[in-house]
């Protein structure tokens, strides 16, 4: 797709690599074009299920590239909404949670700053435990402003989130996963990461999708919005081809064949 990022679709599954290894692909000007338009890229793909994002080399991602603070250069406006709610930082993180289909993000190495916020907009983070982490823009004088706050919000407690803004302190991807900025510890991540979309592509794609949404409204709904959802949902759903094949697969003992 571009020196940045690439994207691989086999067997309903999109695999998202960041291919900048010589830097441990931190974030400069291009990386951050080559996400967005990964992730546009895939809001079209009906045909993926799922999808999986890691990085390529030694790391998962090293967060910003520092060579993008130049006195003489001048800062990036970050006001204007350019994907919907967000902005260009803002959607490399808050992108993957808009995206149709399931995200698992598979972290190695390093996932610093910006990397940490890649992760943190997949539905599951799976991370290997000796993963360096850190919420790191408050060394640079920094807020966390790539949709961290969101995205965090529910998963990590608010005093333990407030404290590692607030210093900055480097955390494993064991103490990743026990503060709630990861869902599992795998000696082999993109392993792993590649079974569960093999697992979820294997449902009906139709439930997948709507679970997500579901999902995605858990945050902000009322009791009442909720509840009128999952109605709507499986209004949408139940009776239909795709869930029909899911309960005859079963049965069967065979693999479902989805339309």
């Amino acid at each position: 797709m571009s020196d940045r990022v690439s994207i691989n679709i086999s067997a309903h599954i999109a695999h998202v690599t960041l291919t900048r290894a010589d830097k441990m692909n931190a974030l400069d000007t291009a990386m951050f074009e080559a996400i967005c338009d990964a992730i546009d890229t895939l809001t079209t793909e009906s045909d993926v299920r799922a999808v999986v994002v890691s990085g390529e080399g030694r790391g998962f991602c090293a967060g910003l590239d520092l060579s993008n603070f130049v006195e003489d250069k001048e800062p990036m406006d970050l006001m204007p909404r350019t994907h919907g709610m967000a902005n260009v930082p803002q959607q490399v993180a808050w992108g993957w949670r808009t995206l149709p289909m399931p995200v698992i993000a598979a972290a190695h190495g390093v996932a610093l700053g910006g990397g940490l916020n890649i992760m943190s907009g997949a539905d599951i983070r799976v991370i290997h435990p000796e993963t360096r982490c850190a919420v790191m823009e408050m060394r640079w004088g920094l807020v966390p402003d790539m949709a961290g706050y969101p995205l965090w919000r529910g998963n990590v407690r608010d005093d333990v989130l407030r404290k590692l803004v607030y210093t900055n302190a480097e955390f494993s991807g064991l103490e990743a996963c026990e503060l709630g900025f990861a869902t599992e510890t795998a000696s082999d991540p993109l392993t792993r990461a590649m079974g569960l979309a093999e697992e979820i592509a294997s449902k009906n794609p139709e439930a997948i999708r709507a679970a997500k949404r579901l999902s995605n409204a858990l945050a902000d709904s009322t009791d009442e919005a909720l509840l009128l959802a999952e109605s709507e949902e499986q209004t949408d759903i139940i009776g239909k081809a795709n869930q029909a094949e899911a309960v005859a697969s079963f049965i069967a003992g065979r693999a479902p064949k989805f339309s």
